[in-house]
């Protein structure tokens, strides 16, 4: 396995094929500008600078063990580059290797990489990381064909993992929105069917409601502000994935994410246009003109009834008469009753008025359109909302999560230039644009009424800062960090939550989140999804009964393996609709069959490993693996 890039989703997608699934990895980093070019090899300069790139993520979890008890200094490797050329590629063994991920963070660099490595082996399986998806979508097309015609004899089925596009930030955008606003929904398309997980708060005394199924326990002290977040060494008090129907059971007092739901998925929307919902009527005007004007019509009313009452007129025509008068369109009224004279002093009088509220609502009319395409500033009264520090890659996608959940939301972006700006002007929500370490800013930003404060920013410090400030306007509110560090996360945690014991306070690492999503890519599985559990992920992935003995010929209930896996449910391609959503438990799973699979890292690392080459204790088979490179 080849992992090309160097940031920290690199280094943790290394950590995670060789650890989990016992994979031996090649790390494509860039070469120090005055750094001479090291070849392949773990020695040297290579191992030293692996050391430290992956210092960061080992410190906080252990050393761990390789899943077969290799040497890991044997089965990891560092190769420095300039870029990934073909000398590059050719270096880290891209012509002889089963897999490439593209993980750098510039989207053009991927795409130049990839077409390289699909001309030197056009059966190496490709994992491309891209932010733009229509982008990846046509780019993904565009390798699977290149591979065919580069190898017609090719089998068409293997086609469908040659090539997978992936965005950590798609990925995470989800579980960074339910951190900030709990009870929060989480959708994961797989083929034609949508899964909604949700999270269930903890009930005193009973177990929680397991839906169609329960996905996962969180921990004992989930719902306590100055609990820790679980973890995969938390023991029994940490979250438990895939339980089984007894522990649920005996889990009283837990919170739990059960799956609520499977739908099919609808065709996508088209494009929502500037409409009444986008610009409505009402706001074109402010209050005061709206009084303004309801008082100047109050004003011809009165003047018409009266003067219906004085002159006997059709209350019609004294309408009428009335606001000729008022727009001094009728004739003076010589000769005509001393109360026909006064009612016509008293409508010019009201038409003067009326004038410069006239051009009062023009002008604000006018402004209104010329400012629908401009940033939104919060409204007075707004509260209950979620302040989104950052709208960089991460910031812009969760927005876009947040309001399709209908959450309010305000943003605070230091950069008016940045890709998010466009996105909260077009979804038409309020952002204050202006450094959040500046005095005002956050107050800008009503946080004071906020629910919850999402620090998003690449910057660990401007994180820190905003959350500080925040607790020193707010002490119960909700925050939610993005932190890279994982010592600094930890450190940061423990002080927040002694401060404030009464708030709850969240970190969360976007390479954390899509780690085992890529690392699942480039197994060769289609990973539809993962939801973040605490500090664990759950995976979702489709698979063929056929290929995989411990689900062929095996009922859904024996093919249930708590902990690990969970047969959740049929793919579209393969049963009724009527099936799709709801699998009985004797259902028996047959070689035609496509289901879609909920498990942990680990769990699919077993089930899913390469053509189910491990032992029958779950060791990966050396000989297996060896032979199919």
């Amino acid at each position: 396995m080849i992992v090309c890039g160097d940031d920290a989703l690199a280094h943790r997608l290394a950590r995670e094929l060789h650890e989990v699934y016992g994979e031996q990895v090649t790390l494509l980093v860039p070469a120090l500008p005055d750094a001479p070019r090291t070849p392949a090899g773990p020695t040297g300069r290579a191992l030293a600078l692996f050391g430290r790139v992956t210092a960061a993520v080992t410190r906080t979890t252990g050393t761990g063990t390789p899943a077969d008890g290799a040497d890991p200094t044997g089965a990891l490797r560092v190769v420095e580059s300039a870029e990934a050329d073909d000398r590059a590629l050719t270096d880290a063994g891209a012509e002889r290797a089963a897999a490439l991920a593209l993980v750098h963070e510039d989207d053009e660099t991927n795409i130049r990489a990839a077409l390289t490595a699909r001309r030197l082996n056009p059966r190496l399986r490709l994992v491309i990381r891209l932010y733009n998806r229509k982008l990846g979508q046509h780019l993904e097309t565009l390798l699977d064909q290149a591979a065919a015609v580069a190898e017609p004899g090719l089998d068409p089925e293997k086609l469908d993992a040659a090539t997978t596009v992936l965005s950590d930030v798609d990925t995470a955008a989800p579980g960074l929105a339910a951190a900030a606003v709990a009870g929060t929904s989480k959708v994961v398309q797989a083929g034609g069917l949508l899964l909604h997980a949700v999270d269930r708060p903890p009930v005193a005394g009973q177990a929680p409601d397991p839906g169609l199924c329960t996905l996962a326990l969180l921990s004992a002290t989930a719902g306590d502000p100055a609990g820790c977040e679980g973890s995969e060494h938390s023991g029994d008090a940490g979250p438990r994935l895939l339980p089984d129907d007894r522990t649920v059971a005996a889990a009283t007092g837990r919170a739990a994410v059960t799956l609520e739901a499977v739908t099919p998925a609808g065709p996508a929307l088209p494009p929502v246009r500037l409409a009444a919902s986008a610009l409505p009527v009402a706001s074109l005007f402010s209050r005061r003109l709206r009084w303004s004007l309801a008082g100047a019509a109050g004003a011809v009313l009165a003047l018409a009834l009266a003067s219906t009452l004085t002159t006997g007129d059709h209350p019609l025509h004294a309408a009428y008469l009335t606001l000729l008068d008022i727009f001094a369109i009728g004739d003076p009224a010589v000769g005509e009753p001393t109360s026909r004279q006064v009612l016509q002093i008293l409508a010019g009088f009201v038409g003067l008025l009326l004038l410069p509220v006239i051009v009062a609502a023009l002008l604000e009319g006018l402004g209104t359109f010329r400012t629908a395409t401009t940033l939104r500033r919060p409204p007075r009264g707004l509260s209950g909302h979620v302040v989104l520090l950052g709208l960089g890659k991460v910031g812009t996608r969760v927005l876009a999560r947040l309001r399709a959940l209908n959450i309010p939301v305000v943003c605070v972006e230091s950069d008016p230039e940045a890709r998010g700006v466009a996105v909260a002007r077009r979804l038409r929500v309020p952002t204050v644009i202006g450094d959040v370490t500046e005095e005002g800013v956050l107050e800008a930003a009503r946080i004071h009424r906020a629910r919850a404060l999402l620090a998003l920013t690449s910057v660990d410090i401007t994180n820190l800062e905003a959350a500080l400030s925040a607790r020193a306007v707010t002490p119960e509110l909700r925050v939610v960090l993005r932190l890279y560090d994982d010592d600094f996360a930890t450190a940061v945690f423990r002080t927040l939550r002694t401060a404030h014991p009464g708030a709850l306070t969240r970190s969360r690492s976007v390479s954390h989140l899509a780690a085992p999503a890529f690392a699942g890519a480039m197994m060769g599985r289609q990973v539809l999804g993962a939801v973040p559990v605490e500090r664990r992920v759950l995976l979702f992935a489709a698979v063929d009964v056929a290929d995989h003995p411990l689900l062929d010929g095996r009922t859904v209930a024996e093919s249930f393996r708590p902990g690990a896996w969970r047969v959740i449910a049929l793919d579209g391609r393969g049963g009724g609709p009527g099936e799709a959503w709801r699998l009985r438990p004797e259902r028996l799973l047959g070689p035609g069959d496509r289901v879609v699979v909920a498990g942990t890292r680990r769990g699919l690392a077993e089930l899913l490993g390469r053509g189910g080459g491990r032992d029958e204790h779950g060791a990966p088979d050396n000989s297996v693996r060896t032979e199919r490179r």
